[in-house]
C-alpha cells in the first residue's frame, strides 16, 4: 500500500478503536454485527475489485462458514469437541475447500469469465439454499437455533458489547492487514494484470486459471470467517445465509463503498447498514426505495464507489499525494 493510503487506513481503524467512548453497549453490539458484514464485503472486493471476478454467489461461503461454526460449537460433529477455535478454523477451511474444488470446474478448460461466471455462481447460490432447506441434519427450513456465543478461552463467553466489539474489530483489522500485505506482493500485481486485461496477462505468461483459483479460495475463506462471526453473534444459521438475497446485499455494500479498496468495501458495509436503520426510521416502509435511490445515484456519479472516491481524494490532498 502507498504511504498515504496506509495512513488513511490506520486512521479508520483508530477511529473504530475509540468509538466505544461515544456509543452505548447496545450500539456497540450493532456495530460489531456491521463489522462482520464489512469482513464479508472485503472478501467480495478481493475477487471483484482485485481480480475482476464478479461473483453473484459469495453468500455460499458466508453461509457455509456459519453452518460450519454452528455444527462444531453445538457438538454436532462426531469426534470434534464443541470449541470456538475449532469452529473458526472449520468455517474458513470448509468454504475454501469447496471454492477450490468448484474453481477447478469453473476456471480450467475453456474457463468461465464475465457474465457467464456470474450467472453460474448465482445458480449455485440458489441450489445451495434449496439444498439447505431440505437437509434435516442442519435444521432444514428453520435452520440451526441456539448456537453458543464465541468462547476463546479468555474471560468466558463473548456476550457483552465491549468485548464482542473489540474481538470483531481485531479480526477485521487482522484480515485487512493480511489481505493488504498479500496484494502488495507480486501475486497482487498479477491479479491487477488479470483484472485489467485477461488475454494480455495470459500472453505475458501468467497462469490465469491458477490465479483465479487461488484468489477465489482465499476470498471464500474470508467469507467463511465472517459467517462464523455472524452466527456467533446472532445465535442462528438459516438457509437464507447461503442464498442469492445476501449475495445481492454484499454486492450493494461493496459497490457503494468501492470494490477497488478493501477498506472502502469494509466501510461500505458498515455505512449502508447504518443507513438502512436510519432510513427505516425516517421513511418507514418506503426505506427500501430510499436505499435503492441512493444506490443508483452513487453508481451514476461515483462509479469507483462513494467511500473509495472520498478516500482517494483525501489521499491526493495529503503531502506526497498525486495531484
Amino acid at each position: 500500500m502507498k504511504r498515504n493510503a496506509l495512513f488513511l487506513a490506520a486512521l479508520v481503524w483508530l477511529g473504530f478503536a475509540v468509538l466505544p467512548l461515544l456509543v452505548d453497549d447496545w450500539q456497540l453490539l450493532q456495530l460489531a454485527q456491521f463489522m462482520t458484514y464489512g469482513i464479508f464485503a472485503m472478501s467480495l472486493a478481493l475477487i471483484w475489485g482485485q481480480a475482476g471476478l464478479l461473483c453473484f454467489g459469495q453468500a455460499i461461503f458466508f453461509g457455509g462458514g456459519a453452518y460450519a461454526m454452528s455444527l462444531v460449537t453445538m457438538g454436532m460433529i462426531p469426534g470434534l469437541p464443541a470449541n470456538s477455535w475449532i469452529g473458526l478454523v472449520a468455517a474458513m477451511v470448509l468454504p475454501a475447500i469447496f471454492a477450490n474444488l468448484l474453481g477447478r470446474f469453473l476456471f480450467y478448460g475453456r474457463g468461465l469469465r464475465g457474465a457467464h461466471f456470474g450467472i453460474v455462481t448465482l445458480a449455485i447460490a440458489v441450489i445451495a439454499e434449496r439444498l439447505a432447506i431440505n437437509w434435516e441434519f442442519i435444521g432444514g427450513f428453520n435452520g440451526l437455533m441456539g448456537v453458543p456465543p464465541m468462547n476463546l478461552g479468555i474471560g468466558g463467553d463473548l456476550i457483552d458489547g465491549l468485548p464482542v466489539y473489540y474481538a470483531i474489530l481485531a479480526v477485521a483489522a487482522i484480515v485487512f492487514g493480511a489481505l493488504a500485505a498479500m496484494l502488495s506482493t507480486p501475486f497482487g500485481l498479477a491479479l491487477n494484470a488479470l483484472r485489467n486485461h485477461e488475454d494480455r496477462a495470459a500472453f505475458l505468461g501468467y497462469d490465469n486459471a491458477r490465479l483465479k483459483l487461488a484468489i477465489f479460495t482465499v476470498a471464500a475463506a474470508v467469507a467463511g470467517l465472517s459467517g462464523a462471526l455472524f452466527v456467533a453473534q446472532f445465535a442462528f444459521a438459516s438457509p437464507t445465509l447461503l442464498g442469492f438475497g445476501l449475495s445481492t446485499e454484499v454486492l450493494i455494500w461493496t459497490a457503494l463503498g468501492g470494490k477497488s479498496l478493501l477498506i472502502a468495501a469494509f466501510l461500505g458495509a458498515v455505512v449502508v447498514r447504518v443507513a438502512e436503520n436510519f432510513l427505516s426510521e425516517l421513511l418507514g416502509p418506503l426505506w427500501l426505495l430510499g436505499l435503492g435511490a441512493l444506490f443508483v445515484l452513487c453508481v451514476i456519479f461515483f462509479p469507483r464507489g462513494l467511500i473509495a472516491e472520498a478516500l482517494l481524494r483525501l489521499e491526493r490532498l495529503l503531502p506526497g499525494g498525486r495531484r
